[in-house]
């Protein structure tokens, strides 16, 4: 287990937040400064819908630190047109848009109804493909079906981050052998809740780990016995967390996890 070279300055990228939110209007200023604080020095905001891409991009143009992603998650699917999606395609000229997402399937809530979801998924991995962009997918509870569909509908395949992992094993297996990423998010410092997903994170080779917050949900421990809100700064405990469990050292991992993310998000910084 290496260490890193004396002088090193850790970095952080939290590769999946929704700073578009407006529980974070009244302080974003603040919110980035803590990020700053703990390390964390760069963020993608993953869009869900046409509104909250728009005020991605946004972010991303005011705040160097912020990168943004675009799509209609699963439980926006029922709103999702051509016309909006035309204007999604537009966005992604900005050079501060660098991936498609946050994408997927969500047969828990079923908030849009599962043809709507497919539908538009399947719609969203192609313009991802023609734009070679990688994607930020959503998944849960949905017994293989996205593992499915990435299989018969994403050309580029591997091209993606499988964003926070709650699958089984067999899940995670597939993901990997299909070359995607694997998001981790605060769950995996929960103590009951994140049991399992700390068995499984053993089996993800280092060069695939992504580590993210979802901010303002999925708050980790401890921050969660004092704050409500999660935000980019928390994803410190999730990299701690991830090297113990790991039992690898936190700078080296921390480095590992940077240069993955700027891979995927084909990041220069």
């Amino acid at each position: 287990m290496g260490k890193m070279q004396e002088g090193y300055i850790m970095k952080l990228f939290d590769s999946h937040c929704h700073l578009d939110d407006t529980v974070y209007d009244p302080d974003i200023d603040s919110v980035l400064q803590r990020a700053k604080q703990s390390d964390v020095h760069a963020m993608m905001i993953a869009g869900i819908n046409l509104a909250t891409s728009v005020k991605a991009v946004s972010l991303a143009n005011a705040h160097h630190e912020i990168f943004a992603s675009v799509g209609f998650h699963p439980h926006d699917a029922s709103t999702c047109r051509e016309s909006a999606l035309r204007e999604l395609i537009d966005l992604t000229k900005n050079p501060r848009v660098r991936a498609w997402g946050e994408i997927g399937l969500d047969f828990n809530r079923m908030y849009s109804p599962q043809s709507d979801q497919e539908k538009w998924l399947i719609r969203q991995i192609e313009i991802a493909d023609e734009l070679a962009l990688p994607v930020i997918f959503h998944e849960r509870e949905t017994h293989g079906r996205l593992i499915e569909i990435l299989k018969t509908d994403h050309r580029l395949a591997g091209n993606g981050v499988i964003h926070c992992f709650s699958g089984n094993q067999s899940e995670l297996l597939l993901y990997l052998e299909m070359g995607y990423c694997i998001g981790i998010t605060g769950i995996v410092t929960i103590h009951s809740r994140g049991e399992e997903l700390r068995k499984l994170t053993r089996l993800i080779p280092v060069d695939r780990l992504l580590i993210e917050t979802d901010a303002p949900y999925l708050t980790p421990s401890p921050e969660k016995n004092h704050h409500r809100r999660n935000e980019p700064a928390f994803v410190r405990s999730v990299l701690f967390k991830l090297a113990e469990i790991r039992n690898e050292d936190p700078d080296v991992l921390a480095k590992t996890i940077w240069d993955n993310t700027c891979r995927l998000y084909r990041i220069k910084v």
